[in-house]
């Protein structure tokens, strides 16, 4: 994904600072993709990659220990009451009473050769995924699709997200964010202004179905859902079919304005992204929706005495 926004002449540094990816890793891989392997008798074989390690460590006072010296004061440690400590912890010991220099990388290696490493405790989630179902929507409000996407300032040379939700019926997009950051607080503030805005007090709130980043796997997102009584479902990896309404409306808003239009500031982004906000909901026509844009779809379904009329109209 990376080298997709590079190539088109993003800065490298401000991409992977958004995709949380460490330079170094990018173009050690780029590096490792870039090389060719060598041909020998039509086999190919890999090299020895990376800095070779030096066998020893150093002590505070510029003294060598030799790496099987250190994995002797390790097994100590084990074979003693330090034994319930991990390799971090371990580390520290030895730079505690052996004033030994000695990273927590280098004592994971060492560990590992030993076979001494604990095992890794188990992560338990407060609040376990709940799959998505097939829902029969039958009106607004039962629904709601969320997602986010980012984009770009080129004035400035920045990236801005957008968080939007979308009722699967209507297609209104009930609720967006957009901001330098996107982070749970910002998700949770959007989404329980939309309940009020939409909803209400009495009212039940509708499912609310979103993919697995960070801010929808966050405690704050979970609490927040259990504590309002809201059914959070969440896709599985690799599966963006299944939240596919918010996915084509974030389509729309790239094909519409984000490609056509080079934001210089971001006031300006935020303006136009507002502006055709209140295009898209109020008079862009929908297929899907007779030819009607969502807001006034959803009025003219909410006129009707007989539902059945809907669905004889459609």
């Amino acid at each position: 994904m990376a080298d997709q926004f590079i190539k088109r002449g993003d800065k490298a540094a401000l991409v992977l600072r958004i995709l949380s990816v460490a330079e170094s890793t990018y173009y050690a891989r780029k590096k490792r993709n870039n090389e060719q392997s060598v041909d020998v008798d039509n086999k190919a074989v890999n090299r020895d990659r990376g800095r070779p390690c030096p066998g020893y460590s150093l002590t505070m006072t510029g003294a060598r220990v030799d790496d099987e010296q250190i994995k002797t004061w390790l097994l100590e440690l084990v074979e003693g009451e330090e034994h319930v400590y991990g390799y971090k912890l371990l580390a520290q010991c030895l730079r505690n009473d052996r004033e030994l220099i000695l990273d927590k990388k280098k004592s994971y290696r060492l560990c590992d050769e030993l076979g001494i490493l604990q095992e890794q405790r188990k992560r338990k989630n407060k609040h376990p995924r709940r799959l998505p179902k097939n829902h029969l929507v039958t009106g607004p409000n039962q629904l709601w699709q969320a997602d986010i996407k980012y984009g770009y300032v080129t004035g400035r040379e920045r990236f801005f997200f957008v968080f939007s939700i979308i009722d699967v019926f209507d297609r209104v997009v009930v609720g967006q964010y957009r901001g330098h950051a996107c982070e749970a607080k910002h998700v949770v503030q959007t989404l329980v202004t939309a309940l009020r805005q939409r909803v209400g007090e009495t009212a039940p709130f509708p499912i609310v179905r979103t993919d697995n980043g960070p801010q929808f796997l966050s405690v704050l997102f979970g609490d927040t859902c259990e504590a309002m009584d809201i059914t959070h479902e969440r896709i599985p990896p690799r599966t963006p079919n299944m939240n596919a309404y918010i996915e084509s409306f974030h389509s729309v808003l790239e094909d519409n304005l984000f490609s056509k239009v080079a934001f210089m500031t971001f006031e300006e982004a935020y303006f136009e992204l507002d502006k055709y906000m209140n295009f898209y909901n109020n008079r862009r026509m929908h297929g899907s929706l007779r030819r009607m844009p969502p807001a006034r779809f959803s009025e003219w379904v909410m006129q009707l005495e007989d539902r059945s009329q809907f669905y004889r109209a459609l």
